[in-house]
């Protein structure tokens, strides 16, 4: 996203590619006060973009000038910079209240990050339907430790009530994006046919997706499931797994 925005600023500028890496391009605009120059040159800065080196105190005085003009990029950054204490003292208040200008502003990141403050409490006070609230906004936004957490709060009642048809939909949604917290929840939810049909080999294969990636707890699940399949069975699982795998979790159904 940042790359891409920073190559569409050179473009209508008039820069080649090529030197859209460059801190001479956005210097000039950023010191005139141009709040998207500003932000840029925040980022070069704070992930060390083409030869510059990265430097968190230069990052934070650049996404500062442009997060107090209303830029929502530069205002997640910033919050992620207070949360993190990256060039700056650590300060979860500070953070949220960053997250929160950017959130209100449509950044799905500052919207996730804003969620898990709520949840946990950082630099606002405790509040696990907040956290369901912007996780929601976040998840329909495809981000996936949004959609991930959105579906442990319907999985246990947390801020929400106990709705398995929607730690289902939200599960799969972050499964499918390559999530290992997600697929092992998802075989869970097979395994106890809790908003989905019981089915032993899904969640057996889902177990095995999760357990690829070495999630914790997978692989004595599988262990234990294993006993309620039959050999064919255990091959088909298998089978489905690997499919599903190579389909980049497209063909999991």
């Amino acid at each position: 996203m940042g790359h891409l925005r920073l190559l569409l600023l050179c473009i209508s500028m008039g820069i080649s590619q090529t030197y859209a890496q460059s801190i001479d391009v956005f210097l000039g605009p950023a010191q005139d006060g141009d709040a998207e120059a500003q932000y840029h040159l925040g980022y070069i800065y704070d992930f060390g973009v083409g030869d510059v080196v990265e430097d968190d105190t230069e990052a934070v005085n650049w996404y500062r000038l442009a997060a107090e003009q209303n830029h929502p990029g530069a205002q997640a950054n910033l919050g992620v910079m207070y949360s993190q204490g990256y060039g700056v003292q650590e300060d979860d208040a500070e953070a949220a209240r960053w997250y929160r200008l950017a959130a209100e502003r449509g950044i799905e990141v500052a919207q996730y990050n804003l969620g898990l403050a709520y949840m946990r409490g950082n630099g606002v006070e405790e509040d696990d339907a907040e956290a369901v609230r912007w996780f929601h906004l976040a998840a329909e936004r495809g981000v996936v430790g949004a959609q991930f957490n959105l579906g442990l709060m319907y999985h246990r009642g947390i801020g929400t009530e106990i709705n398995h048809l929607e730690a289902v939909k939200w599960f799969r949604a972050a499964a499918i994006q390559g999530d290992a917290g997600a697929q092992f929840n998802l075989g869970v939810k097979y395994a106890r046919g809790e908003g989905v049909p019981a089915d032993y080999i899904k969640a057996y294969g889902w177990m095995s997706l999760a357990n690829a990636q070495e999630y914790d707890g997978a692989e004595e699940s599988m262990t234990i499931l294993k006993k309620s399949l039959t050999p064919e069975q255990l091959v088909e699982a298998h089978k489905w797994a690997f499919d599903c795998f190579l389909s980049e979790y497209q063909d999991c159904n």
